[in-house]
C-alpha cells in the first residue's frame, strides 16, 4: 500500500478508500481524469490510498490546443505516481441528442475499451453531490420519470462515483498545490442548460429557500434510484411474459397491457419500443404515454410517430410497430 502522508481527515481519500474495500489489493484501479479540478483531486487520492492507480486522459479534440492540454495534464498524471496513464482521442459525432451527450457518449465508450485493454476492474468517475442535484433539477425540468430523476448510479458495470456524496467545494479543497487545472470553457457556456443549472437556478434555490438544496435532491436520487430499480425488477419480469407471450412476434396483446399498473405498463411498453428500434436517448416520456393511450384511451386514434423512423399502431387488439411512410411526392 502507498504511503498515505496527507491529513488523515481527508474526505476524498476515505471515500475513495471506501469505495475500493471490496477490490483485492493488487487489482488496477483507473481514474478517468478530465484535467479539471474534480478528477485530479480524485486521481491524487486514488493514488494515495491505492498500490495500482491509472488514469485515462480524453482528448475529445473539441478545442484548440486540447491534445498540448491532454498531454500536461497526463505528464503530471505520470509524475504524481499514477500508472499506466493513457491519452485517448476521440472523435464526437453528434447524433441528435446534442453535443454534450455526444462527447459522453464518445467517452464512455473510451473509458470501457480503455479500462479493458488495461486489465482494469474499475474505472472511478469524479462527479460530486453538486453534480448529482443538477442532473436531478435537469430531469424535473423535462418533466422525466422516476428513472431520469434518480439521477447518477454510484456504480454501473467498471464505472463507480465515490464523491456522490461530498460537495464540489470539499473535493476541490484537496487538490494537490501546483497541480495543472483545467478550467474548460464549456463550463461556463451558458448555452448548455447544466450550466445554466449551476451558475444561476441552484444559487438562487439556496438563496430563496435556504442552505442544504444540493443535499436534498441528491437525497431524492437516493429514494428515487431505490424506487426506479424496484418498478424495473417487476417490470422486468412483466415484460418477459407480455413480450415473449404476444400471438404475433414483435407485438403487445392489448388484453395483456391494460390490467397492468401505469407505472409497470409504461415500462413494458418502453422496452419493447426499444427493442423495436426507437433510439434511447431520443425516446421520451411523452412518446411512451402516447403509446400507452392506444391501450387504455383507446377511441380508434390512428399512429403514434416515434423517434428512429417508426410509428405505432393499434390493429385486431394488438400493439404493433411499422415503418413510418415516407411522405407522397406531389405530381
Amino acid at each position: 500500500m502507498p504511503a498515505d502522508t496527507g491529513p488523515r481527515g481527508s474526505a476524498v481519500r476515505r471515500a475513495v478508500r471506501d469505495e475500493l474495500s471490496d477490490l483485492a489489493p493488487d487489482a488496477l484501479v483507473l481514474v478517468a481524469c478530465s484535467g479539471g479540478a474534480d478528477s485530479l483531486s480524485l486521481a491524487h487520492a486514488t493514488r494515495a490510498v491505492r498500490d495500482r492507480a491509472g488514469a485515462v486522459v480524453i482528448d475529445h479534440g473539441l478545442q484548440t490546443g486540447s491534445a498540448e492540454v491532454a498531454a500536461r495534464t497526463a505528464a503530471w498524471l505520470r509524475d504524481a505516481g499514477l500508472d499506466p496513464v493513457e491519452v485517448v482521442q476521440v472523435t464526437v459525432v453528434e447524433a441528435g441528442d446534442g453535443p454534450e451527450a455526444a462527447a459522453r457518449d464518445a467517452r464512455y465508450r473510451a473509458l470501457f475499451c480503455a479500462a479493458r485493454d488495461a486489465g482494469a476492474e474499475v474505472v472511478l468517475l469524479g462527479h460530486t453531490l453538486d453534480d448529482q442535484a443538477e442532473s436531478v433539477l435537469l430531469g424535473l425540468a423535462r418533466g422525466s420519470g422516476t428513472r431520469s430523476l434518480a439521477g447518477m448510479p454510484r456504480s454501473r458495470g467498471p464505472f463507480r462515483r465515490p464523491l456522490l456524496h461530498l460537495r464540489r467545494s470539499v473535493v476541490r479543497a484537496e487538490v494537490p498545490e501546483g497541480a495543472p487545472v483545467v478550467d474548460d470553457p464549456h463550463n461556463d457556456d451558458d448555452r448548455f442548460a447544466r450550466v445554466r443549472v449551476r451558475h444561476r437556478v441552484l444559487p438562487v434555490l439556496e438563496a430563496e429557500l435556504g442552505p442544504g438544496i444540493a443535499e436534498a435532491l441528491a437525497r431524492t436520487a437516493d429514494l428515487a434510484r431505490a424506487d426506479a430499480d424496484a418498478l424495473a425488477e417487476l417490470a422486468d419480469e412483466v415484460a418477459w411474459d407480455v413480450i415473449h407471450g404476444a400471438r404475433d412476434e414483435g407485438t403487445l396483446d392489448v388484453v395483456d397491457l391494460e390490467p397492468l399498473s401505469d407505472a409497470v405498463r409504461s415500462r413494458v411498453v418502453r422496452q419493447w419500443l426499444l427493442d423495436g428500434g426507437c433510439p434511447a436517448g431520443r425516446l421520451g416520456a411523452d412518446h411512451v404515454q402516447r403509446v400507452c393511450r392506444l391501450v387504455t384511451h383507446w377511441t380508434g386514434q390512428g399512429a403514434v410517430a416515434l423517434p428512429g423512423g417508426v410509428e405505432a399502431v393499434r390493429d385486431y387488439g394488438r400493439l404493433a410497430l411499422r415503418q413510418t411512410p415516407l411522405p407522397r411526392k406531389e405530381t
